[in-house]
Formats: structure tokens, C-alpha cells, sequence
């Protein structure tokens, strides 16, 4: 018996495991079976007797992609929204108000679902020898998380520092937000150096760099 088979939809192609397949073992939904699509991404399968005869509706497509653009006045209600879910030493409207009149070009939000899912703010700093952006503050929404939203805001943000000449990324994180942390590692940041009662806590903050490779 087949392991996998291939349902087209749209123009998109999913390599689907077969729900009867013991050796791929795949995780049961109550509907039907997990299936494994491109990108990592799962649809489920369901209402389907045999695995071999599906119909385009019995395949629920993956969730659209957010669509990432440069944050305006009229956002800022919905960001201070989303700060003040994710931070502690929140900032304030005006702060966001400012950073859109001083960044206009380096802070973005990520729209999904008909609203703000998530925001990125950045700036360029020149040292003299070096221009280099930084992640000034960076949040996505609970119930956006684990959609690959937060890599997307980091990655447009990156691109944009390199279209302004930048040749790195550098953001503060704090020593305790391991998961955090983690995620920018994947990005290709590294810890350079560390901040002593950086936060109003008095918390330390690391400070990770990424340096762009043309």
C-alpha cells in the first residue's frame, strides 16, 4: 500500500500520508488523519472513506498567508493592544506615534484575519565606521503565535536595513526569555555582549547581532 499520494489544490500540490499506512503512523484527528502538506504546514482530511478518492472540498486548505506592510496612524490603537498583552514596561501610544513619525520606513505590522496579528519596530544607527539596524520592539498577538508570523516581521525588517545599507541587525533580549532567545538563534543572531539592569526590573538584557552577508 501507498505511503503517500498527492491532492491538487488550487496550485498548490500536498503529498498527503495515507491515513491506512501503519508504518507512517499518522496522528488520528477524530476526523479523518493528519496530513502532512508542504512547507510543514498540516491540513486535515476528513469525511473521506478512502484515502485514494478525495475531492478538492474534502481538504481544508492551510490558512492564508499574513500580509506584511508598513504600520500607519491608524494601527496604533491595535499595537498598543498587542504591547500591552506582551509587555511588563510597556510603551506608550505616543511612543508608537513618534516611532512612526521618526521610522517610517522600518516599522511594519503583520495584518491576518482582518486585524493586526503582530508589529516590528526598527531604526538605523550610524556609528561612523558602520550603519546597522536595530529591533527596537517586536511583538505578535497570542492567538498568532506558532504561525511563523514573528519570522516574517523579523525577515521584512532585515530586508529593509539592507536596502538602507545597513550591514547587521542587533536587538536586546532579556537574559531570562530563553524561548525568545532561541528563536532569534534560528534567525542567525548571536549573544555579543550583555547589558547590566537594562530593564526597569533591573534585568539584564543580552544584546544579539546578525550581520548581513551580501
Amino acid at each position: 500500500m501507498r505511503a503517500f499520494f498527492l491532492i491538487n489544490w488550487g496550485a498548490v500540490t500536498y503529498i498527503i500520508k495515507d491515513p491506512h499506512c501503519t508504518t507512517a503512523n499518522p496522528v488520528q484527528t477524530g476526523r479523518g488523519a493528519t496530513l502532512i502538506v508542504r512547507g510543514g504546514q498540516q491540513v486535515i482530511l476528513h469525511n473521506t472513506k478512502d484515502p485514494f478518492m478525495i475531492r478538492s472540498h474534502d481538504v481544508i486548505p492551510p490558512a492564508a498567508q499574513p500580509l506584511i506592510r508598513r504600520a500607519g496612524p491608524a494601527d496604533v490603537d491595535a499595537i498598543y493592544a498587542l504591547e500591552l498583552e506582551a509587555f511588563v514596561d510597556a510603551w506608550d501610544k505616543v511612543t508608537f506615534s513618534e516611532a512612526l513619525s521618526y521610522y517610517p520606513t522600518t516599522f511594519f505590522v503583520a495584518a491576518s484575519e482582518g486585524q493586526v496579528a503582530g508589529f516590528i519596530v526598527g531604526a538605523l544607527e550610524d556609528t561612523g565606521e558602520n550603519i546597522y539596524g536595530h529591533i527596537c520592539n517586536f511583538a505578535v498577538g497570542s492567538r498568532f503565535q506558532r504561525q511563523g508570523i514573528g519570522r516574517a516581521l523579523v525577515i521584512r525588517l532585515e530586508h529593509q536595513f539592507a536596502l538602507e545599507m545597513a550591514t547587521g541587525s542587533q536587538l536586546e533580549v532579556r537574559e531570562s526569555n530563553a524561548p525568545a532567545q532561541r528563536f532569534y538563534r534560528r534567525l542567525g543572531y548571536e549573544n555579543v555582549f550583555q547589558v547590566g539592569g537594562y530593564y526597569k526590573n533591573g534585568e539584564d538584557a543580552l544584546v544579539m547581532m546578525k550581520w548581513f552577508r551580501f
